[in-house]
């Protein structure tokens, strides 16, 4: 059904009224204020980057922005302010860019909160993105990659190869079973359910006798039951002995009892597979999660200035100054500014003394950050592909590993390296809180009850818990609904001259999509500021 407004006018009248008028880019503009483009984002649907005539760049010329984290968010920042202008310096703790945009490679390094530190140990070629993984298609981070040159390659995130494997949950209790056979199983015993509640006419339901007949249709070809509406399996769940040549037409597997499939637990895992940011096809940068922060640093080339710590974040009505201090040298740096873009995770930037209002330090202190840890595993051969025909996906369990994810890259070459846990909140503390040899034998213990091949095939590892990871202390800003309504709002505001950026000043947190849509808001902000003054 059409919406109508006060006039009677639907939509669909009112776009071919405006179009007579004004052709397609007044449809396009339209269509766009009524929300029916299906825009990736509010920030890119409104985003323009700096620009104007001669008055603008007048009031442009020598301003200077302070940008403290080289991580998407602030290389984001200066990248567009730079575009319009704008004079920008980047100060960085660490001695690379990107942030949480991070992939480990052979010789890589990582030394966690209490000194512990490890080297990658990978052979060349093999590489482990411990922080973000994946692209969804609608984010504007495909944007960006297209701006700068970053090529994409496809994103295995479901794979019905893969497996669920729960324990100590019912008849099904340690027994990995393929994700295919589970899907096919528990929609085909619902769908059954559904389709006799209808026919019996038992549901309070406002639909016609015709309406239901169709319903029931497509209940019984979307859960393969019989013409009796019964399940008794199907060749989507996959075969005991498959199809082949000639006269061959293959043996299908029996279902599964219907209690131990619901008692197994593993239909709580299938809303994850299809949410709107989790879907079957995504993307990822070829070789490397990293590409995107490389890619972007490139462009600021010597704006950005490294391992210097923010030690203090001062302004004053006329401008901002920073000081800081170099890891290497240990001599201290100060840089001043007429704004300052703070894109330094709220988890770290609450012990920085700073010139926050009382109320921004106070929602800064508030916002907690998500515990989340991963380790890679090479692997001296791909099992997983030659032995059981998983070519990347991930197998789910409710073990403390919850996940194995399979490589998206190197198809049938000879090694590999496998997410061996991608985990949150207790489990994540639990196993980033041993030495890293204990998450090594723990996480190798618990991926051998799936995959049998582990110990014989393991070579080497490298792990990372967020929460231990100096300059982040975490995965991404965790908000609870009160956060988003006492705090949230307080910090998406200008402080005087700082504004914060990052993916935890967005609704996309853990994604970089998060990053890049806050970077843009806080420069369509001071741009828009500045051309007031």
């Amino acid at each position: 059904m059409e919406e109508r407004g006060s006039a009677g006018l639907s939509r669909r009248d009112f776009l071919i009224k405006v179009g007579k008028v004004g052709g397609g880019t007044a449809v396009f503009a339209a269509m766009s204020s009524l929300g029916l483009l299906g825009m990736p984002s509010k920030a890119s649907a409104l985003f323009e980057p700096p620009s104007g005539g001669d008055l603008s760049l007048t009031k442009r010329n020598g301003k200077k922005v302070v940008i403290l984290g080289a991580g998407l968010a602030g290389m984001t920042a200066a990248y567009e302010l730079m575009k319009g202008g704008y004079d920008c310096v980047v100060l960085e703790a660490q001695s690379r860019p990107g942030g949480r945009n991070y992939t480990i490679r052979r010789g890589d390094s990582l030394t966690e909160a209490g000194g512990v530190k490890q080297v990658c140990r990978f052979d060349e070629g093999q590489y482990f993105n411990p922080g973000p993984a994946r692209i969804p298609q609608h984010h504007i981070t495909m944007d960006y990659c297209k701006e700068l040159g970053v090529a994409l390659e496809i994103f295995g995130n479901v794979n019905e190869a893969a497996y669920y494997y729960n324990e100590n949950v019912g008849g099904l209790s340690g027994k990995k079973i393929v994700k295919r056979s589970a899907k096919a199983d528990l929609r085909g015993y619902t769908h059954e359910l559904l389709a006799k509640a209808i026919n019996q006419d038992v549901l309070d339901l406002p639909l016609s006798p015709m309406d239901k007949e169709k319903l029931v249709q497509y209940l019984k070809r979307e859960g393969d039951l019989d013409p009796d509406l019964f399940y008794k399996g199907s060749s989507r769940r996959g075969y005991k002995d498959w199809p082949g040549g000639g006269m061959d037409p293959g043996v299908q597997d029996e279902p599964y009892d219907l209690q131990a499939i619901i008692q197994s637990g593993f239909g709580n895992n299938f809303s994850s597979e299809y949410s709107i940011d989790q879907q079957m096809l995504m993307f990822q940068p070829v070789g490397g999660m990293d590409a995107i922060g490389k890619a972007m640093a490139a462009k600021l080339g010597k704006v950005i200035q490294y391992s210097i710590e923010v030690k203090e974040i001062r302004q004053t009505g006329e401008g901002v100054r920073i000081v800081g201090k170099n890891t290497k040298t240990g001599e201290m740096v100060e840089e001043t500014g007429d704004f300052c873009v703070c894109a330094i995770p709220l988890s770290v930037l609450k012990s920085i003394p700073a010139d926050f209002s009382a109320p921004m330090a106070e929602a800064i202190s508030k916002i907690s950050y998500a515990a989340t840890g991963k380790i890679g595993f090479q692997f001296k051969r791909r099992f997983w592909e030659e032995d059981e025909n998983i070519f990347s996906g991930m197998t789910q369990t409710n073990m403390d590993i919850t996940q194995i994810w399979y490589p998206s890259y190197g198809y049938l070459s000879e090694k590999g390296v496998v997410v061996g846990y991608y985990n949150f909140g207790d489990q994540a503390v639990k196993l980033g809180n041993m030495g890293l040899l204990e998450r090594e034998h723990y996480a190798l213990a618990e991926g051998a009850k799936v995959h049998s091949q582990y110990y014989k095939e393991f070579e080497t590892s490298f792990s990372i818990a967020w929460h231990k990871v100096p300059y982040h202390l975490g995965g991404w800003a965790s908000y609870t609904a009160d956060d988003r309504k006492t705090y949230y709002p307080k910090l998406n505001e200008p402080d005087g001259r700082i504004y914060l950026a990052g993916e935890h000043m967005s609704y996309l947190t853990g994604w970089m999509a998060g990053a890049f849509e806050s970077a843009r808001l806080v420069v369509d902000q001071i741009h828009h500021r500045v051309m007031k003054q």
